[in-house]
């Protein structure tokens, strides 16, 4: 089996919202999360959101970059940024 490759991409996430979703919005990902930015709950919380709008496992989602601030950095294995903008989009 061959080693998957990784899709890089930005986000900002908005912690303690109504509900937690993933939308693009003037070509940002947004990630608006229920939890609070505590105890790494909204890092958790985040990869969740990601992996659920994504329809992936959720060990194919890190957070490579930005734990402690709103902007982070996300990658996702096995799928294309097409792929990846194709299903936030809806």
């Amino acid at each position: 089996m061959g080693v998957m490759e990784k899709t890089f991409f930005e986000i900002v996430v908005t912690p303690k919202s109504s509900r937690s979703m993933v939308k693009v919005q003037d070509g940002l990902i947004r990630v608006f999360l229920h939890s609070p930015p505590a105890d790494g709950k909204a890092n958790k919380e985040c990869i969740e959101v990601i992996a659920k709008a994504l329809k992936t496992a959720k060990g194919n989602v890190s957070i490579e970059k930005g734990e402690k601030g709103r902007n982070k950095r996300i990658s996702v294995e096995g799928m294309t940024i097409e792929e990846i903008m194709e299903k936030f989009s809806k």
